[in-house]
């Protein structure tokens, strides 16, 4: 299978998830993240005034993303591992297992952190759907939270 077939296919899997997760559901990466977590494009395209952008992000244990929000939708699938998402007024709004979808809303407003509490890598499938030349996420401070 050609490179272009296997992303084209990644993209329909969490396409398709983004349809079954659009009826309930909330995580990223920020500048500030802990220590290895990585993120890697694997696809991306620019239809009318909307970039989508399909990337793998890796949060080892006991790192997070750091504390940032989104200029539009993502919508995530856990590979691997286990996340913990927490909201600005330092409540878990979700524990996301490998095979679950999560989706976090866009703006100012939805400052969250994802975290990894297990012993093992966290991996994240997450689309992007941002305006055309926006940033994958926006840093943000530490809402008054005892954890990073």
């Amino acid at each position: 299978m050609t490179t272009l077939r296997k992303n084209l296919l990644r993209l329909g899997v969490t396409m398709a998830a983004v349809v079954g997760l659009s009826l309930g559901a909330n995580t990223a990466f920020a500048t500030p993240a802990g220590p290895g977590v990585t993120g890697k494009i694997i696809s991306q395209t620019t239809i009318g005034g909307t970039d989508y952008i399909l990337r793998q992000i890796t949060i080892p244990a006991g790192q997070s993303t750091g504390w940032h929000y989104h200029d539009g939708t993502l919508y995530g699938f856990v590979q691997h591992g286990t996340l913990s998402h927490f909201d600005s007024d330092c409540q878990a709004d979700g524990v996301y297992k490998a095979g679950q979808s999560l989706t976090e809303p866009s703006g100012a407003d939805h400052v969250h952190i994802g975290r990894n509490l297990g012993r093992t890598d966290v991996v994240l499938d997450v689309l992007y759907v941002l305006p055309h030349g926006a940033p994958l996420s926006e840093d943000a401070p530490n809402p008054g939270c005892d954890f990073q």
